[in-house]
């Protein structure tokens, strides 16, 4: 089998391209809606984390100052120099509440007095118009209050955000990066999907699909295996079927042919002439059969074939089918014999339907059963309340693998021309469609009780 890789046809391309691109830029924007969600939420908590930060450090200088609140003015001024200024600025809280320093301004009573009862403070004021950080720890001589602007907080969130936009970009072009792969990867299998089903619908056959991608993808590749296979094999039967009709076309064309001619040229003696009318009123009744056959099986796949449902007593239906054949079976030296209830069988259908699907089964029984041997036609209602039509014979019987291609028009006929007396082999094809527009099944035994082909059509009850 040949095998397709993504080149395909053009058209095939064109649609897997349509496809991927629009998985591209699918996963291109949701990794830009994720990338800009994500920005957003740093955006907004940088100044939470900045004050979050400098807090935490004043916390940490407090902590040290509030070992000797009285060094601490000196102490921090000390570390100013070493650090560069940072705009803290400090407040000594007395142990008889008096408030000295630089930020004793942001030191509230309640502040004051949370301090002298030994808890801690961590709030925001204003000090000399700015808003500042205000954190403070107890000491056991009173208390330290440092403060720092909210300025020196904006700048450090103003620091982070600048540091984002890098990070973002390099996120998104990496999402839309593996955006773009995840796309290929999930549109190449249908590419190849694509430009099978293409090359098959030009009727290319033998064809196969690389099962390959996601579990979708591999299950559509094996889909279209699957339907290019039945295809190969439906085309083999047609192409093997047309060949047996224009050999059982040809054969009694090329009698009537030879005979047509020889009474043109007048080489037919006198008394040769009923036999040779006799020959060619049988082939031409054999070739009008098969044309009947060939348009029956037409007409059984058309919108438009015709069923007349209305309740029909299937048992008088029997009778009245075995007088009509009684008189060709005991020509053929056949046995015929009908197993009926002998009261009304009521079943809703077709009842001249039912009648060619007796007639269809009973002319293939006839044609296999050799003389002396039975033929049977029974009616028998079924445990499910279902109704059953059997045509049953004496003949050879058939395979299972027979009985796996009987219904396939021609098939019987192909593998015993030789061996069997054979129809134009499209009377059980028929049969099973027939069965199938009246809303019954036709099922087929290879050796029934006498020993033939054991055929059961299965109809629903009146109710």
């Amino acid at each position: 089998m040949r095998r397709l890789s993504a080149r395909g046809s053009g058209s095939a391309r064109t649609r897997g391209g349509s496809l991927t691109r629009n998985l591209v830029l699918l996963a291109t924007v949701v990794a830009t809606v994720a990338v800009l969600l994500a920005g957003f939420a740093a955006w907004r908590t940088a100044r939470s984390n900045a004050e979050a930060q400098y807090r935490e450090r004043l916390t940490r200088q407090a902590a040290v100052l509030s070992v000797a609140p009285s060094l601490s003015t000196l102490l921090l001024d000390q570390a100013q120099r070493l650090t560069g200024a940072t705009g803290v600025r400090v407040a000594v809280v007395s142990p008889d509440g008096r408030v000295a320093g630089p930020s004793g301004g942001a030191v509230t009573p309640a502040d004051r007095d949370a301090l002298l009862a030994g808890e801690d403070v961590s709030t925001t004021a204003v000090l000399d118009g700015a808003r500042v950080l205000v954190e403070g720890r107890p000491a056991h001589d009173g208390a330290v209050v440092l403060t720092q602007p909210f300025t020196e907080v904006d700048a450090a969130a103003d620091r982070i955000r600048s540091g984002l936009a890098l990070p973002l970009i390099a996120g998104l072009v990496g999402a839309a990066l593996a955006g773009t792969l995840l796309a290929r990867r999930i549109a190449r299998p249908l590419v190849d999907a694509a430009a099978v089903a293409h090359r098959l619908a030009d009727g290319e056959r033998g064809l196969h699909c690389t099962v390959h991608g996601p579990a979708e993808a591999r299950e559509v590749a094996r889909a279209l295996n699957t339907l290019g296979t039945a295809l190969e094999q439906s085309e083999g039967r047609q192409r093997a079927f047309l060949t047996s009709v224009s050999h059982e076309i040809r054969t009694p064309l090329t009698a009537l042919h030879g005979y047509a001619e020889a009474l043109a040229d007048g080489v037919v003696e006198p008394g040769r002439q009923e036999e040779v009318g006799r020959i060619l009123l049988a082939e031409t009744e054999r070739l009008g059969r098969f044309v009947t056959d060939l348009l029956e099986l037409a007409r059984l796949d058309a919108d438009d074939f015709h069923i007349t449902r209305e309740p029909t007593d299937l048992d008088a239906l029997v009778e009245e089918t075995a007088r009509a054949w009684a008189q060709r079976v005991r020509r053929q030296e056949l046995h015929l014999r009908v197993e009926h209830p002998g009261t009304p069988v009521t079943a809703v259908t077709d009842a001249f339907r039912i009648r060619q699907l007796l007639d269809g089964l009973l002319a293939n029984a006839v044609r296999h059963t050799p003389p002396g041997a039975p033929v049977v036609l029974a009616l028998r209602r079924a445990d499910t309340g279902r109704v059953e039509l059997q045509v049953r014979d004496g003949g050879p019987g058939l395979t299972e693998d027979d009985v796996r291609i009987a219904f396939r028009p021609g098939a019987l006929r192909d593998r015993y021309a030789a061996t069997r007396p054979t129809g134009t082999g499209l009377g059980l094809a028929i049969a099973h469609r027939l069965a199938e527009r009246l809303g019954a099944t036709l099922t087929l035994r290879g050796h029934g009780p006498e020993g033939g082909a054991h055929f059961t059509v299965t109809l629903p009850g009146e109710n």
